[in-house]
This record gives C-alpha cells, structure tokens and sequence, in this order.
C-alpha cells in the first residue's frame, strides 16, 4: 500500500479515498482480513500497526478515533470536549470516555446529525480557539477548559482546569479570553466561576475535588502545597491544603501513597512530627472526598477545634 494514501487525519484512510486510489471493496476487505487496514470507524481504516500502536495511549486513541469520524464528516469539524480533554493529555473526572466521542462544527456548515457513539455540538470556532493535537484538529486547550466547564459538572470543570494550568498548557489569561469570546454561549458562566476557582497547585484531581468539597460544605479556603514545621524543629513537610488559623494540614491520600512500606512509615513519622510541633493533621482518600465529604468535612472541623482548645 502506497505511502501517498496517507491522509491529513492522522493517519486515517477513508473508504472513498482508498476507492478513489483503486482500492475495490473486495480489496479493502482482504487487506483488512490480511492486517494490514483495521477497521477504526464505519468507513475509515488505519494501518494496522498504527492503530495498534494507539492501544496504550489513550490520547492517541482517543485522536484516532476522533480523527476517524472528521475524515468521514464535516471537514470544518474539530475534536472538542471530553474528547480534546483526553487528546491534550487533561484530567477528565472519571472514567475517560471510550464509547461516545465529541466534536463541534461551526454553524452552517454540516447538518449537526452526529454518527452512534458521537455527540455533536454546534458552536464557533475562532482561528485563535482551534490547534492541531495528535495530527487531528481540535479545540485548543483554553478552548477545550471552557467547554468542559460549561457542559460538566462544577466539579469536573475544576478537575480539567487545575490539570491544564499545572501542566503549564493554559493560563488564567488565555481561560479568560476564551470566556470573553463566548461570552453569551450557555454554561458560560459556571466556566467563569471554574476559571476564577482553578488553581494549578492542586497537584491531582483528588486534590482538585477536596477543594470544591471544602467550598461547597463551608470551609475556609486552605493554602495550597505549604511547607510547614515548627519552630525547634524547622521544616517539616510540606502539606497538601493548610489551614493557617487553625493550624491544621489536610492531606489527600491517593491510591498509591502507601503501596510502598517504607513510605507509610516516613508519613506516619512525619505525622508525628507535625503534631508535635502543635499541628492538627487530617487524612482523608478519594472514596471518603467523594462518598461521604460532610464527614471529611467534619473532621477537619473538629481539627480546628481541638487548636483551638490547645
């Protein structure tokens, strides 16, 4: 198979397009049977290696399919949504997206039907709102933050915004001027509040979700990645979420924090440490955050109280 029939969709080859080369279906299907072609999407294929290549990588998968349905499609189309998220490397809260893929095309320019599996949105796309991720066109990634936060939960914009300010792949001016641009748009002002709450030193969506957890049960606001200790002690650690007046530290403890022996031990230590320089220290996990964040919430005000007491 000639090289030239690869395609400006990331390396998708469409039915048309192998028929227009001299590829009869008859031949379509045998190289396919052979393993050459795989079938990536009704109508469009990629060499097999490549899409193999794709299996582990789920922003590349997530390019190749996506890049499937604009090769077949509207041509104005792009990748936005989940779908960019996942291409631009963001946290999504939870599961990514396998099934159902997501692309906008500007108005007027496709019949806004979208295939089984895609969902379809209508909207304008800026030169400036539009980049190229994975050989595929998508929203670029300030783009890509606002609609996550306009068509998602308050919470999952949060968890997509810190990812993208902490990778260093948006800023809080680019958010802004995107929101500017669509300013009118529905949603657009839950992505206003996402804008002004992300903050790019919450280090993992767990941390991102403790955050809105601790607004939306009335905490105070922490300060965020602190080093702390005590005065005979020096510096101790450094602390997830810190609540200065109260001195207490909150930690978000993920999957993985305690796998390792010898790191449970050196937390448990550290704990230590900090209690006895006078800190109050509450952990809590991803299923106690999500599941049950009154408690999580309660806990960390009891924390306060007993500094208070001391």
């Amino acid at each position: 198979m000639s090289d030239d029939l690869l395609p400006r969709f990331a390396g998708i080859m469409t039915s048309r397009g192998l028929n227009a080369a001299g590829y009869s279906p008859a031949q379509i299907r045998r190289l396919t049977r052979q393993g050459v072609l795989a079938p990536v999407n009704r109508g469009a294929y990629a060499h097999a290696a490549l899409a193999a290549g794709t299996a582990r990588d789920p922003a590349a998968e997530q390019a190749l399919r996506v890049a499937s349905v604009l090769a077949v499609g509207t041509p104005c189309a792009v990748g936005s949504h989940l779908s960019a998220a996942i291409i631009h490397g963001l946290d999504v809260l939870g599961p990514a997206p396998r099934r159902t893929l997501a692309v906008t095309h500007p108005p007027g320019t496709g019949s806004g039907a979208g295939r089984p599996g895609v969902r379809v949105h209508v909207a304008a796309l800026p030169d400036g709102h539009v980049t190229v991720q994975g050989g595929v066109r998508v929203t670029t990634v300030a783009r890509t933050v606002v609609d996550v936060a306009r068509a998602s939960s308050f919470r999952a914009g949060v968890v997509t915004a810190d990812s993208a300010l902490r990778a260093g792949k948006t800023s809080k001016a680019e958010l802004q001027a995107v929101i500017a641009d669509c300013r009118r748009w529905p949603g657009i002002v839950q992505a206003k509040l996402v804008a002004a709450f992300s903050d790019g030193r919450s280090e993992s969506a767990l941390e991102s979700i403790a955050r809105v957890a601790f607004g939306d049960h009335g905490l105070p606001a922490p300060e965020l990645q602190v080093w702390v200790g005590g005065e005979r002690a020096g510096v101790i650690g450094r602390a997830d979420f810190f609540w200065r007046r109260h001195a207490t530290i909150g930690e978000a403890d993920g999957a993985v924090k305690y796998q390792d022996p010898a790191r449970a031990v050196a937390q448990l230590r550290r704990d230590a440490s900090l209690r006895a320089a006078g800190f109050e220290v509450v952990h809590f996990t991803w299923q106690e955050i999500v599941h049950a964040p009154s408690q999580v919430a309660a806990l960390i005000r009891a924390a306060f109280r007993r500094a208070e007491a001391r």
